[in-house]
């Protein structure tokens, strides 16, 4: 099954502020579920996952993660 990953930059470290682009990155990855599809994400741009949440009936998973000095919001759905 393919997944879509939108990450866009929350905040950056250095500067302790929003990030000023608000575009969001998307690619797709292809994984037998959400978790795992995560999971490719974030060895492939070795970040690291800070929360995660799965809802019950929704179709969409929603992580924060972290990679070097930022902080992205990371939301995983069923292409």
């Amino acid at each position: 099954m393919q997944y879509t990953i939108e990450a866009r930059e929350l905040t950056n470290e250095d500067t302790h502020r929003p990030s000023l682009d608000p575009r969001s990155r998307r690619i797709t990855i292809e994984a037998q579920s959400a978790d795992e599809a995560i999971s490719q994400f974030l060895m492939e741009n070795r970040s690291e996952l800070v929360s995660l949440t799965n809802p019950v009936r929704g179709r969409e998973s929603i992580a924060t993660v972290r990679k070097d000095d930022s902080v992205f919001l990371v939301r995983v759905y069923a292409a």
